[in-house]
C-alpha cells in the first residue's frame, strides 16, 4: 500500500520511502518536519459511510479502522447572519447525530487516531506511547481499545476528568499519569522516558504524517464541499499541529488544480493568558521567547481551555507553523475566557449545538476579527469547530471513567517509570 506515497524532508526537499514508521528525515542533523507526497494528485472523495477513511487517498495508512467518522462542512445560517458574513462554513468534528456525525469522544482528534492507528504495520509488537492533555487520550484510547491496539496513555492527573467513554476501554489501553500540578509537558517527559524502553514505540506527535493527514482531513472536508479552498482557516492551536495540516492540505489541494490556486490565511488563536505561539509570532521570531515553566503552568491552570497548553509546540522546526503562517499568511489572535464563553453560548444559540473550550476559543477570536475589520464579510470563512456535541453526547449516554493505573511525580526517576511500566505490561 505504500506505493501510493513516499515522504518527503522539507529542510532539504529529499523524498524517500516510508520504512513503517519514519518519523524523521535520515541523516539529516537540521530539526525537520517530514511530508507525505501521494502519488495521487487528485484526490477522489469516497462517501460518507466510509468515515475518515473517504479521503484514502491523501492518508498514510496500512489499514481502515472500524467506527471512524470524518468532519463534516455546513454553511452556516445563525452565526453567519449575525456576524454579517455571506460565506461562512462551519467544518464540525464531533457528536451531532442530526448532521449526521457521531465522533464518540466528540473531537476532532479521532481524525488523527483513526490515521495514526492504520499507519501501524500490522506486524508491529512494540506498543504505542501518546501523550496528551486529554481529548487525544479519549480519541487513542477509544480506537485503539475498539481495534484491540496496544496502548500506553500518559495524561497529567488534572486532566483525567477528560478520560470519559461511553462504554469501558479494554484492558489492551493502560493509562499512567503525571502527578496533580503537572501540565501536558510534564505527561511528554514520561512518555519520553517510556519510549527508551525497546517495547514501545513513539506515536511521534506532529512529526507523524499519520496525525497531520488525518488533521487535514477538516480542509479537505471543506473545500471538497465548498468546491473552492477558502479564503480563511479560523482555528485555536495548542500545538498548531492542526493549523499545520491545514496548510499542507491546502497545497495538496492547489496541486489537484480543481479547488482553486489560494491559500488560505491561518487565523489561530490561544486563550489567555497562556499564549507562547502568540507571543513568538508578534515578535516575528522563529523561536518561542523564553519563559518560566512555573509561571507558564500557573497560566495554564488560569486558561478555560485546558486542551491549548502545549509549552513546546511544533512552533520553531523547519516545516512547523511558523513556516505556515509565513506561506500562507494570517494572524495570531487571543482569547479572553470571558469572551470564550460568550463565544460558546452564542455558538449555542445561533447553531444549536455545544461546543468545546478551544473551539469557542476560535468562535471567540472569529468574532474579534469581524468587529475589528480583520476579515471581509464576503470572504470565503472556513470556521474549524474541533470538538462539539459532548453535552448532547453525555446526555444520551451513561459515562464510564478510565483511572490510571500508576501516577509518578512530575520528574520521575528513569528506573522507577521503567519498573512500573514492566509490571502493568507484563515485560
Amino acid at each position: 500500500m505504500k506505493t501510493k506515497y513516499k515522504l518527503q524532508s522539507i529542510a532539504s526537499k529529499t523524498i524517500f520511502v516510508d520504512k513503517g514508521w519514519t518519523l524523521d528525515a535520515e541523516g539529516e542533523n537540521q530539526p525537520t518536519l517530514i511530508r507525505s507526497i501521494y502519488s495521487k494528485k487528485n484526490i477522489d472523495v469516497g462517501n460518507i459511510d466510509e468515515g475518515l477513511y473517504r479521503f484514502i487517498d491523501w492518508l498514510p495508512i496500512e489499514r481502515k479502522l472500524k467506527g471512524s467518522y470524518a468532519p463534516i462542512t455546513y454553511k452556516s445560517e445563525g452565526l453567519a447572519k449575525h456576524l454579517g458574513l455571506k460565506n461562512l462554513y462551519i467544518t464540525f468534528s464531533g457528536y451531532w447525530p442530526e448532521k449526521g456525525i457521531k465522533m464518540s469522544t466528540c473531537s476532532f482528534k479521532e481524525t488523527e487516531s483513526f490515521s495514526v492507528g492504520a499507519r501501524l504495520p500490522l506486524d508491529e509488537k512494540r506498543i504505542l506511547v501518546v501523550a496528551s492533555a486529554g481529548n487525544t487520550a479519549r480519541a487513542f484510547a477509544r480506537v485503539c481499545s475498539d481495534n484491540n491496539i496496544p496502548l500506553l496513555l500518559c495524561v497529567p492527573e488534572d486532566n483525567l476528568n477528560a478520560l470519559w467513554f461511553d462504554k469501558p476501554i479494554n484492558d489492551n489501553v493502560v493509562l499512567v499519569a503525571s502527578k496533580t500540578g503537572g501540565d501536558y509537558f510534564d505527561a511528554i517527559h514520561l512518555s519520553n522516558i517510556a519510549c527508551e524502553m525497546d517495547e514501545f514505540i513513539p506515536e511521534g506527535g506532529a512529526k507523524n504524517v499519520a496525525r497531520r493527514d488525518g488533521m487535514g482531513t477538516t480542509t479537505l472536508s471543506a473545500a471538497t464541499h465548498i468546491g473552492k479552498i477558502p479564503d480563511y482557516y479560523f482555528q485555536a492551536v495548542g500545538s498548531g499541529t492542526g493549523a499545520i495540516a491545514a496548510w499542507e492540505a491546502n497545497l495538496r489541494l492547489i496541486e489537484d488544480g480543481r479547488f482553486g490556486d489560494n491559500k488560505m490565511k491561518l487565523m489561530v488563536s490561544q486563550n489567555i493568558p497562556f499564549h507562547p505561539i502568540y507571543d513568538a509570532w508578534k515578535e516575528d521570531s522563529r523561536e518561542l521567547l523564553a519563559f518560566d515553566d512555573n509561571e507558564a503552568r500557573k497560566q495554564v491552570e488560569e486558561i478555560i481551555a485546558k486542551v491549548l497548553s502545549n509549552r513546546r509546540p511544533p512552533y520553531s522546526i523547519i516545516g512547523g507553523l511558523y513556516d505556515a503562517m509565513k506561506d500562507a499568511g494570517g494572524d495570531v489572535l487571543l482569547v479572553t475566557n470571558d469572551e470564550l464563553i460568550d463565544a460558546a453560548n452564542l455558538f449555542i444559540e445561533k447553531e444549536k449545538i455545544d461546543i468545546h473550550p478551544a473551539s469557542a476559543v476560535a468562535v471567540g477570536s472569529l468574532i474579534n476579527a469581524v468587529n475589528n475589520g480583520i476579515v471581509e464579510k464576503d470572504a470565503t470563512i472556513m470556521l474549524n469547530i474541533t470538538g462539539g456535541g459532548e453535552e448532547r453526547f453525555k446526555k444520551d449516554n451513561e459515562l464510564t471513567y478510565l483511572k490510571p493505573q500508576a501516577i509518578f511525580p512530575l520528574n520521575p526517576d528513569k528506573e522507577l517509570v521503567f519498573s512500573e511500566l514492566k509490571k502493568l505490561f507484563n515485560l
